[in-house]
């Protein structure tokens, strides 16, 4: 893949600080942290979201995230922590390489979620059902 610094990152061309390398995955420091301790997991392999990336390196993704987030909040001293996959520019997502954050929390202020507002009863069955008919 060109112009993606994650690949450029995973080749050596861009330094980045890391905590943990297998086969697979990278894990590094956030440079632009939401919080203290935030860290990403990156795909060693290009891939643009997770409906890109094989199964079998998905099934490897969350045990590992555990470790790390485990790692995470014990080198932080937080007692909680969020993770984060954004897929497609709409969700947020600024590399176009297939990542999550580990985001070690302190306190809800820390980085604050906005709660969605109540759903319409009446059209929630109607939404699970056109969910339903694409399994």
């Amino acid at each position: 893949m060109t112009n993606c610094i994650f690949c450029d990152i995973v080749e050596g061309r861009i330094p980045s600080i890391r905590v943990h390398e297998d086969e697979d995955f990278i894990v590094l420091m956030d440079i632009n942290p939401l919080t203290s301790g935030h860290l990403l997991v990156i795909t060693r392999q290009h891939y643009a979201s997770t409906l890109d990336v094989p199964d079998s390196i998905l099934a490897k993704a969350l045990p590992l995230t555990k470790k790390i987030a485990e790692a995470a909040l014990l080198g932080v001293g937080a007692p909680a922590f969020n993770v984060i996959i954004n897929n497609g520019p709409e969700s947020g997502q600024a590399v176009n390489h297939w990542h999550l954050h580990v985001v070690p929390r302190r306190a809800p202020e820390e980085m604050p979620l906005k709660v969605g507002a109540p759903a319409d009863l009446t059209k929630l069955p109607f939404t699970a059902a056109a969910i339903r008919e694409n399994l």
